[in-house]
């Protein structure tokens, strides 16, 4: 892949990496906006509050007309985090799937592109063969220098069938113990939780080790802090209500609509 985007150097990306692992260590709660390409990207990252940035996999995949679940091709996954890197000064964790294919390679690839933390899910695997793609994100940060931050991603939940709720949780506890025994910072456990599941997982996984995604239904971000979660995403959601914006808007345009007076200009780099 060829670019004329200047790179970030390892040294930075490690200094990134470091930063973003006390983010997710700190009391407080680690609340990021994901984006989706670059001008997301410095809206985002203009907010006061911001810490960090994260991608939204399926963002990206539908801003360049593929479905979710790894169909984009990685070539064309890594330039659009490159663009990401490049709209930003913050340190950046990429949705990586499940590792396409090779998630050791997949992780060496986007240090390279400045990326330095990433989810990347287990798709409910067998535990010993998802416990090596996280080994194995883990050891290519490693060989870097670059202490690349793995939020480790469980399907337990969201995979899970028709089989007790209860169970998906011990699943997602044994997995999630098993993944930071082999590195990973966080365990990412997707879906809507009570109050109880989240402290079950907590108290499971441990304090700050377990990340959550905000869906409609869910607690709020202040709620899960205080019961010891570490961060809180929102995948794909951000862009979904842009483009509900986007939708309401048209359809007032074409009945002869006027833009807003209070809309902002966002677009200019």
């Amino acid at each position: 892949m060829t670019s004329n985007i200047a790179p970030r150097s390892r040294t930075r990306v490690a200094v990134e990496a470091h930063s973003l692992r006390d983010l997710y260590e700190s009391s407080e709660i680690l609340r990021v906006v994901n984006v989706w390409d670059a001008v997301s990207t410095k809206v985002v990252s203009e907010l006061a509050k911001t810490r960090a940035i994260a991608t939204a996999g399926h963002g990206i995949a539908a801003a360049h007309g593929y479905p979710d679940g790894e169909h984009i091709p990685f070539e064309l996954m890594l330039a659009a985090l490159e663009r990401i890197v490049s709209a930003t000064e913050l340190p950046v964790s990429a949705d990586l799937d499940g590792g396409f294919g090779d998630a050791g390679e997949a992780v060496r690839r986007a240090i390279g592109v400045g990326i330095s933390g990433a989810n990347i899910e287990d798709q409910l695997r067998p535990l010993n063969e998802s416990v090596e793609v996280m080994r194995a994100a883990v050891q290519a940060g490693e060989k870097e220098d670059v202490p690349f931050v793995l939020n480790a991603r469980t399907d337990a939940l969201v995979k899970g069938g028709d089989r007790p709720r209860e169970d998906s949780i011990a699943d997602a506890i044994e997995r999630g113990r098993a993944y930071l025994d082999v590195g990973a910072q966080c365990i990412f456990v997707p879906g809507v939780l009570t109050a109880d599941e989240t402290r079950t997982l907590v108290e499971g996984i441990g304090v700050r080790r377990v990340s959550v995604i905000g869906l409609p239904g869910a607690l709020t971000a202040a709620e899960y802090e205080a019961l010891g979660v570490a961060r809180i995403s929102y995948g794909p959601m951000p862009q979904n209500v842009a483009l509900t914006s986007l939708k309401r808007l048209g359809a007032s345009l074409l009945a002869d609509g006027v833009i807003p007076e209070d809309t902002e200009k966002l677009n200019n780099f």
